[in-house]
């Protein structure tokens, strides 16, 4: 592939424009950590680290919670900017071929199989997603979208598709039942693995403390 040196750095400055202003659960912050996890993943893993960088940055340029419900919007999205920044066509089709393929689409959907560089923005990008941070942004969601903390009669729902899980708008804790807690086994990096570990046990012990608060278990 032919690169044009300054590529990095001209998506980087798009995205962080468009992402800098919105909320916590998905704004600049969270691209920043998934390209900076993305990048410690690939020089333990191997693979191309451009096409990983870039991918990593434009994964949510069109996430479906950010742009109306159009779901697998992210590639068309990725295409048209990288076009307009003269990527390299080959360039532009790796990027394109991850980006639809990053996000979580329910808990019984496989995940699509793809690049080594698909794994790395995947496992980086569900990374972010679990843990001290994940929990964070789980709740802040919730709160924006108008969602309760927990429901004791409203289970968790194990999503057969993608519009159903995208569609569902149950309470907060239900959504680590229905992917946070399913995550630490569907990394497909043994670095994201180890990383992902210690992320879960944070939320597996959390999820016990709140419920034992919720009902007021003081012993």
């Amino acid at each position: 592939m032919k690169y044009n040196p300054n590529l990095f750095e001209e998506v980087k400055s798009v995205v962080e424009q468009k992402f800098r202003n919105e909320s916590a659960d998905h704004d600049w912050y969270h691209i920043e950590r998934v390209l900076k996890l993305a990048e410690y993943i690939q020089n333990q893993e191997g693979g191309d680290l451009l096409v990983v960088q870039l991918a990593a940055l434009l994964h949510d340029i069109s996430d479906h919670k950010l742009n109306g419900g159009i779901k697998n919007d992210c590639g068309r999205v990725s295409r048209e900017i990288l076009t307009k920044l003269n990527a390299d066509e080959e360039l532009i089709s790796c990027v394109c071929d991850i980006v639809d393929k990053v996000s979580f689409k329910g808990a019984g959907v496989e995940d699509e199989p793809g690049s080594l560089e698909l794994d790395i923005v995947r496992d980086a990008d569900r990374l972010d997603a679990i843990g001290a941070i994940g929990i964070a942004r789980a709740f802040h969601y919730g709160g924006k979208n108008n969602r309760s903390f927990y429901e004791p009669d409203l289970g968790p729902s194990m999503h057969a598709d993608f519009d159903s899980y995208s569609s569902d708008k149950s309470h907060t804790l239900n959504h680590f039942y229905e992917k946070l807690l399913l995550i630490k086994d569907r990394l497909r990096t043994k670095t994201a693995q180890q990383i992902g570990m210690e992320r879960h046990q944070i939320m597996a012990d959390f999820v016990a403390d709140f419920l034992k608060e919720w009902n007021v278990k003081l012993k």
